[in-house]
């Protein structure tokens, strides 16, 4: 039996199993009650208390949220006008004021803990009113106090925040989202035009306003976060809804494109889309919010790019993905706006600090950049190693906020393939770009640790990927490159001194590893956690423990269906090393450039 939960929401992400840091199964969310014996943890433990329940509450109200859109589209009138007026009631009911059990640094909501949370509802509850009303505007009359509540709400979260001189948060994405949407389906229902755009798109504290200010030139996020970046582009691509592209204010329009542009950079060619910074590493959710705004930007400044993003979603989804690109069609008033180009081998994007190299079935991204605010991570120089569809060294991601522990941990250095000194956590810090050309990036970063200063470049070689990773530390310290995978790793030391990895997965890469001449390096393998869909899942964590001054620690990467193989690598005392290929030749490469 379906029916609509009768209490308030709190905050989702204390939906995490305190015992092993998974996110806990969702069980029945139209069902509208709590799991009977408990939320049900992947390792069989069993949680009920407040916050869980107020987890699953916020899940339950939001999954109804997108079935009420979802039956609108549909054409099932009925029900989805009942849910409306049944929402409109409850509303009414128990959002009477802001939530008075919302955590002190919240911006507080109405029916959920956090105003974001009210907004992203509301943003379904708004469109889903649209589309009925295309049709007819028969029953819709009950749900005009609903509407009218839910635009006053976001207006006056958007007016806190402008307040705080907050207006590039995110959150100011989603409440004008949600301004919108509410705004245009009482406009609808009344019979009238909308005449909102001047307070939710062109005004002041309008998205247009937001996305100049929260979008970096290189068309980031100001956060750089891959999560929260898709998460402003998807509430603005739905706040547009009707729009053409054609009139959009230019500005506005690169600003759109550079962020589609910057997902399409960092997408490997089988759709998997790095969890740089905070966000999940994978859950169904998030493949149904990648597919929904893939299903949006294509219709506005399509990337072919993309494409295979949706794919992988759909594939997660395995089906259960509502027919989203159906009912997404036809989203603008007019034809979308020229495709975007497809990337090239090297792409930087200085602003943010990441820097993306292709080749020879090696993905490979090099983070730099600034910490990204709350949802930064001590990550500075980690090089992520991915095939088209195997995540061999990923971004870990993180886990659901409410887990403190696991947290800090997946935020940390030692998570993350950086470099660490003395045993020791980065700072939050910055770092730069060096340099950059058609076939390498070099970038540095000197206030990670007190008086050290670290280089990495990266190189695209012969069917191959270099990696120079430079430390200078001063005396009596312990630089140390880490190797982080996401798949099951072989590590073997070789008589030659060279250590050897191989990277399972759909593709299979390998490493071969060396370091300055006269410097012992310890690679120390150890067990540690995986990404964080999953922190019990066991990975092998390499240390390749130095005691030097300076240190470069050498890797040359290569994916097994590429040639010529690699037979050998060697790092002379100038800093230059020299790889051997199978076909008898070799190349050199500096660790500066």
């Amino acid at each position: 039996m379906r029916r609509v939960p009768r209490e308030r929401g709190g905050w989702w992400h204390a939906y995490v199993c305190p015992a092993h840091g998974v996110e806990l199964d969702h069980g029945d969310l139209l069902g509208g009650v709590f799991p009977e014996g408990g939320a049900r943890c992947a390792y069989g433990c069993r949680v009920d208390d407040e916050a869980v329940r107020g987890a699953w509450l916020v899940l339950s109200h939001q999954a109804w949220a997108r079935h009420v859109r979802v039956l609108a589209h549909r054409g099932e009138r009925a029900e989805a006008v009942a849910r409306l007026v049944e929402y409109a009631g409850l509303y009414a009911e128990l959002a009477t004021g802001r939530h008075g059990e919302a955590q002190d640094w919240m911006l507080r909501g109405r029916l959920f803990h956090q105003a974001l949370t009210d907004a992203i509802w509301a943003v379904n509850i708004g469109h889903a009113v649209i589309t009925l009303a295309e049709d007819s505007t028969e029953g819709l009359a009950g749900v005009l106090p609903l509407l009218d509540a839910l635009e006053r709400a976001a207006l006056d979260a958007r007016s806190v925040l402008t307040g705080q001189d907050l207006l590039a948060s995110n959150y100011t994405a989603w409440l004008n989202a949600a301004g919108a949407a509410a705004g245009r389906g009482a406009a609808a229902v009344r019979g009238r035009a909308w005449d909102g755009a001047g307070r939710w798109l062109e005004g002041e504290h309008g998205l247009y306003a937001h996305l100049r200010v929260a979008v970096a030139e290189d068309g980031w996020e100001w956060e750089g976060s891959t999560y929260y970046h898709g998460f402003v582009l998807r509430a603005a691509l739905l706040a547009l809804r009707g729009a053409d592209p054609a009139a959009l204010p230019p500005d506005v329009v690169d600003v759109l494109a550079g962020m589609t542009d910057a997902l399409a950079a960092i997408a490997t060619p089988g759709g998997i889309l790095p969890a740089l910074h905070d966000g999940p590493y994978r859950r169904a959710p998030l493949a149904l919010e990648w597919l929904e705004l893939v299903a949006l930007a294509q219709q506005l400044v399509p990337s072919p790019a993309l494409e295979a993003v949706a794919g992988r979603a759909r594939a997660e989804l395995g089906g259960a993905d509502d027919g989203l690109d159906r009912e997404l069609d036809g989203w603008f008033a007019g034809p979308p706006l020229p495709n975007r180009p497809a990337p090239g081998a090297v792409t930087v994007f200085p602003d943010t600090g990441y820097a993306v190299l292709r080749h020879a079935g090696v993905h490979a991204l090099l983070d730099f950049g600034p910490h990204g605010g709350s949802h930064g991570h001590r990550d500075k120089l980690s090089l992520y190693l991915y095939g088209d569809s195997t995540a061999w060294q990923p971004d870990p991601g993180q886990v659901p906020y409410a887990h403190a522990g696991f947290r800090g941990l997946y935020a940390s250095s030692r998570a993350h393939p950086a470099f660490r000194v003395d045993d020791g956590e980065q700072a939050e810090c910055a770092g730069r770009l060096l340099g950059s050309d058609a076939t390498s990036v070099t970038a540095e970063v000197t206030e990670a640790y007190e008086g050290v200063r670290a280089v990495r470049r990266v190189v695209l070689g012969d069917g191959h990927l270099v990696d120079l990773l430079t430390v200078e530390a001063g005396p009596e310290r312990s630089p140390v490159a880490q190797l982080r995978p996401g798949v099951t790793l072989d590590v073997q030391v070789r008589p030659s001194g060279e250590l050897h990895t191989t990277w399972y997965g759909d593709e299979v890469l390998h490493g071969r590893h060396t370091h300055s001449p006269g410097t012992t390096v310890r690679p120390v393998s150890r067990p540690g956690p995986g990404p964080a869909d999953d922190p019990q899942r066991v990975r092998t964590h390499v240390d390749l423990t130095a005691r030097a001054e300076r240190v470069t620690f050498a890797s040359v990467y290569q994916a097994a269906s590429a040639a010529p193989a690699v037979t050998g690598v060697e790092l002379d005392d100038a800093g230059v090393l020299t790889v051997s290929l199978a076909d008898g030749r070799s190349a050199a490469y500096r660790t500066e450039g």
